[in-house]
């Protein structure tokens, strides 16, 4: 049985061309990307302890280990950050990611007061299992007419998977989509992520599976709306990780001048109302 380690590793040896890294190429292989004797010597590891962490026997490498994988393989800072935690929560056979408590809901009263200093700009408080907890009017007068605020419990990733305005919403979906199943697949607790994992394959089908399954890291670039009003934006994205509550605050800037006067003339429009 593999481990989100090991599968991680072995996603990025295969996505890698040696000729990327300046190795020669060596003829027909039978598997895609960077051999396990190429990445094992650039790493300064065995062959066979490479191997075992790949196949999940080897649960515990070290941090100098995880540090050698992460500059063999060449990842980017999001990469590094993301493979650290992986060797965190693979180490005890990941009892630290499956013994985590249930994801919060309730958001702290000084973040909701950071929040309403935030009017009327774009802000939402978030969980990795992509529930809108809080939001500022600006973020409410955004997403109107969108259905993405639909119900009690709005929930971005099931609004992506599940909502056909979230294709037209998100100009850039496929990036979108990437985004929310990374994170489901770092939900705060594996049960609630495997519960909504589960309840959204049936209706997503491959466009959630294939994703969960691919170990890439997002880019997380510009974030490109196509409003209900006829509007294009676009908008920058800057995210502070409230760690104790395993929770999220994005605050959205406008990422040009067109977009700063769409946002202006959207927030001269009735609101239904400010910080929920």
């Amino acid at each position: 049985m593999g481990t989100p380690l090991g599968d991680f590793v072995r996603a990025k040896r295969d996505s890698i061309q040696p000729e990327t890294l300046g190795l020669p190429e060596r003829g027909r292989r039978r598997s895609p990307g960077l051999r396990r004797l190429d990445l094992a010597a650039r790493a300064g590891i065995s062959v066979e302890y490479l191997t075992r962490i790949e196949q999940g026997r080897d649960r515990n490498p070290s941090v100098a280990v995880v540090g050698a994988l992460a500059d063999a393989l060449g990842l980017d800072p999001a990469e590094r950050d993301h493979l650290r935690y992986l060797a965190k929560i693979t180490g005890g056979e990941c009892t630290a990611h499956t013994r985590a408590a249930p994801a919060r809901r309730d958001v702290r009263p000084s973040v909701l007061r950071t929040l309403r200093l935030l009017e009327p700009g774009i802000a939402v408080v978030t969980n990795r299992l992509g529930d809108i907890l809080a939001r500022t009017g600006g973020y409410e007068t955004l997403a109107e007419g969108t259905g993405l605020l639909d119900g009690d419990a709005p929930n971005l990733t099931r609004y992506v998977f599940t909502d056909p305005r979230a294709r037209a919403f998100f100009a850039d979906w496929d990036a979108v989509a990437d985004e929310q199943a990374f994170d489901l697949s770092l939900g705060a607790s594996a049960e609630n992520s495997q519960r909504l994992t589960a309840e959204l394959a049936t209706v997503a089908g491959p466009e959630l599976t294939r994703r969960l399954n691919r170990h890439v890291v997002p880019r997380r670039g510009t974030l490109r709306l196509n409003h209900p009003t006829g509007h294009g934006l676009r908008l920058l994205r800057e995210t502070l990780d409230l760690t104790g509550d395993a929770q999220q605050l994005v605050v959205f800037l406008p990422a040009d001048d067109e977009t700063a006067r769409t946002c202006e003339r959207l927030r001269e429009r009735p609101r239904l109302r400010a910080i929920s």
